[in-house]
């Protein structure tokens, strides 16, 4: 009979902790995951812009959703990217692709996942970086006009 309690006690342990765990929010690696700036373009416009990091380890990723709009329709990985943020304390960490999603004229301009490697601790903020862009060989540098809300990348 101890026996038997003992198997049904520890069966018991084992699916509550196992719950337990599951019903567990994962940490996130990045906080936040997302922030947006308004950027300048130059000649080339301007407009809102989203990046969304990620990040596995020390390998980061980070795609950047634009209003900027494509005067022409562009090729699926087309784009060859250059994203450079600024770390706190000085320094810039630089996440570079080739991918994007096939863009209509007039649609937004949205490249990544652009991939750069990141430290325990990096904080990267746009607001003084760039992001360059070469499109059918013509380089289109836009940046920050202030710093991304609601704040810099913080990496674990």
């Amino acid at each position: 009979m101890i026996c038997k309690r003992l198997g049904i006690g520890a069966a018991l342990a084992a699916s509550t902790l196992a719950a337990s765990l599951a019903l567990a929010p994962g940490a996130a690696a990045v906080v936040p995951q997302s922030a947006t700036i308004e950027a300048d373009c130059g000649v080339y416009g301007g407009g809102a812009a989203t990046l969304t990091a990620t990040q596995d380890g020390t390998g980061a990723t980070i795609t950047v959703t634009s209003s900027i709009t494509a005067p022409l329709a562009l090729a699926e990985d087309s784009i060859a990217s250059t994203l450079s943020l600024v770390k706190a304390g000085g320094g810039t960490t630089v996440f570079t692709g080739t991918e994007n999603p096939a863009i209509a004229a007039g649609e937004g301009v949205t490249v990544g996942p652009l991939t750069g490697t990141v430290a325990a601790g990096d904080s990267l903020e746009a607001f003084g970086g760039s992001l360059q862009m070469v499109v059918f060989g013509i380089t289109i540098t836009c940046t920050a006009n202030g710093p991304q809300s609601p704040g810099p990348f913080v990496f674990e």
